[in-house]
């Protein structure tokens, strides 16, 4: 079972549209609710190859009520936490014309302190019957910085290894406790470790730093069209799919989280995880919902991965 935690949940509301026009008035051509927040997004994608997982979230009101649902139709057991309040809702917008998407998030589900230390104490139960898991998305007010530490620290205690994917101050209180793998986007790894790098090169070369400085076990970095970088302390090693003509991209890079986890569980080394990580998620901006993709279609983009080591 992978087991994912997700602080900040969402429903993803997509609003399919031509093109983005300034002071128009736009009209969609579909509008439908999925799944939102990282860690569902990861448990999403880990249902597309049946796999066992097991979601920890916060949700309230009608908007939570529908989330849930949907991760019923999607065969995602869960435990959640039901607080007063209404989950947020992110609207994605995607431009079909351009086959790109934005994202418009608002609103925020306070967690008073009990229920935070309810989502551990939780979570500690569960951890005995998972084989990895993924940790993931913002936190929402409430939940303090070092939330994302303390749950790496009780899988390393409980001998687990934990996929921890976010950004900005909670994944700097996280570095210290050294999750197994840190993951993020580039841009998000230049805000957090306050770098620039633009080029594949340069993000190679500054998370390699960050990586060694930190003493981090490994720190994979998503970049879209030009794949995934995982900074290794053997070396770092480069996985890139064929470019798609996205539907809906977003949850992209959560795919990649469930799929590392999961291949790893099954005891694939790295050149083979980042192979079917890479395949994943190239096949979920196919799809209209966020962290969905269809089996054939990865099972399609497999043997065009291209995985190579950027240190030999």
């Amino acid at each position: 079972m992978i087991l994912t935690v997700t602080p900040n949940a969402a429903l993803d509301r997509v609003i399919f549209i031509d093109e983005f026009q300034p002071g128009a008035t736009m009209r969609a051509s579909r509008m439908v609710d999925y799944v939102g927040g990282k860690g569902l997004d990861a448990a999403v994608a880990l249902r597309t190859f049946e796999i066992d997982t097991l979601a920890l979230s916060f949700l309230g009101g009608s908007a939570g009520q529908a989330l849930a649902k949907l991760l019923d139709r999607y065969g995602v057991r869960h435990d959640l936490i039901w607080l007063e309040g209404e989950t947020r809702i992110a609207h994605v917008i995607v431009e079909t014309r351009h086959h790109q998407h934005s994202h418009i998030i608002g609103g925020a589900l306070p967690v008073p302190p009990a229920d935070a230390a309810d989502l551990l104490q939780r979570y500690r139960a569960h951890l005995p019957q998972a084989a990895w898991v993924v940790a993931a998305g913002t936190l929402p007010p409430g939940l303090p910085l070092s939330y994302y530490r303390a749950l790496t620290e009780m899988a390393h205690a409980a001998g687990i290894p934990i996929l921890v994917d976010s950004s900005g101050p909670p994944a700097a209180e996280a570095v210290p406790a050294r999750p197994t793998i840190l993951k993020m986007n580039r841009v998000e790894f230049n805000q957090t470790f306050n770098t620039n790098a633009q080029t594949l090169a340069d993000l190679q070369t500054s998370g390699q730093a960050v990586r060694e400085r930190e003493k981090l076990p490994a720190l994979v970095l998503t970049s879209g069209a030009e794949g995934i970088l995982a900074l290794l302390p053997e070396g770092s090693y480069h996985a890139v799919a064929p470019r798609q003509h996205a539907v809906n991209a977003a949850g992209a890079g959560d795919t990649a989280s469930a799929i590392l986890a999961w291949r790893f569980s099954r005891g694939d080394n790295w050149r083979e995880a980042l192979r079917w990580a890479a395949a994943a998620s190239a096949a979920s901006v196919l799809a209209e919902g966020t962290g969905e993709s269809r089996r054939s279609d990865v099972e399609r983009l497999l043997p065009e991965v291209k995985v190579k080591p950027l240190d030999r």
